[in-house]
């Protein structure tokens, strides 16, 4: 003969057990919703693992970022605590108890209809206008024409040599380049490829843009705190593709100024921006020679 099994009511003193963790569960999710709605950009986990913004472009980025976290923890804190509370609400207290079949429910549909829609088009809205802000084609200050080959970077400074023609610099497999901008400027890079796809990106900007042969792309920052920072290229460009490295060094104005009087006085002008071609003829595995003697003969 079978054994039924205990159907009295759960003790009074075990459901309240209950309520309190969950309780203290949902008061855990929504005290972290409002701390990450409270976060400033000091520290690593308040910037949410982004990189703190070094130009005033990867601020507004920054923003759009822990926005759309903030926004996604406190939907997921909604749905979660309206899980459990179904779980704990609508449990089965008894063997011989039926939970209630709801078919639908009108209002509810609705809303969870409604609803995702609203928040698309208030993601949407906040992405287009970063957007606008990260792609702002306003006259810069300053230009570099950036030229990425395989397997390193070529930084031209049109029109800043003493006569009016292309300064730049250049790197080589074993020899990272350098390049300089200066602090409180915009500066607006138009990204060059002679070869294959490569990708132009500085952690601290913030930004990043792919260099696609045939494509003139081109996007502007406007460095506000001095200082070294290292660049690489983010498109899986070929064998060496680790090696595409630069580094950018934020610099005043007047330093700015001095560095490519110094460039132009150790010979590395052009008349026209540097853009690959027949001026690579030097590959990774040489002797690690200058990829630029034809020109600066």
């Amino acid at each position: 003969m079978g054994h039924k099994l205990d159907a009295r009511p759960v003790p009074a003193a075990a459901a309240r057990r209950r309520r309190t963790r969950f309780a203290g569960l949902t008061g855990v999710l929504l005290v972290g919703a409002l701390l990450l709605s409270g976060c400033g950009q000091d520290t690593e986990l308040e910037r949410l693992a982004m990189p703190s913004p070094v130009t005033e472009e990867g601020e507004s980025n920054l923003a759009l970022w822990q926005g759309a976290w903030i926004a996604a923890l406190s939907v997921g804190v909604v749905v979660w605590g309206l899980i459990f509370y179904a779980i704990w609400r609508y449990r089965r207290r008894s063997d011989d108890e039926v939970p209630v079949q709801t078919r639908y429910n009108l209002p509810l549909e609705i809303f969870y209809t409604i609803f995702p829609i609203i928040m698309v088009v208030v993601f949407f809205s906040h992405t287009v206008r970063v957007q606008n802000i990260l792609l702002d084609d306003s006259p810069p200050d300053n230009t570099v024409v950036v030229v990425g080959q395989q397997w390193s970077w070529t930084f031209n400074y049109p029109g800043e040599g003493p006569d009016g023609d292309n300064v730049y610099s250049f790197g080589t497999g074993g020899d990272i380049p350098t390049l300089v901008l200066p602090v409180g400027e915009t500066t607006r890079f138009e990204l060059r490829s002679p070869d294959v796809i490569h990708d132009f990106g500085v952690p601290g900007f913030l930004m990043k843009m792919d260099v696609i042969p045939g494509q003139q792309n081109h996007f502007q920052v406007t460095p506000k705190v001095t200082g070294t920072y290292a660049g690489k290229c983010y498109e899986l460009c070929g064998v060496y593709h680790s090696r595409m490295l630069f580094n950018v060094e934020v610099v005043s104005p007047e330093d700015y100024d001095a560095y490519l009087s110094n460039q132009a006085g150790r010979g590395y002008t052009s008349p026209e921006p540097i853009e690959g071609g027949k001026y690579t003829d030097t590959q990774v595995g040489e002797d690690g020679a200058p990829v630029f003697t034809e020109e600066r003969e």
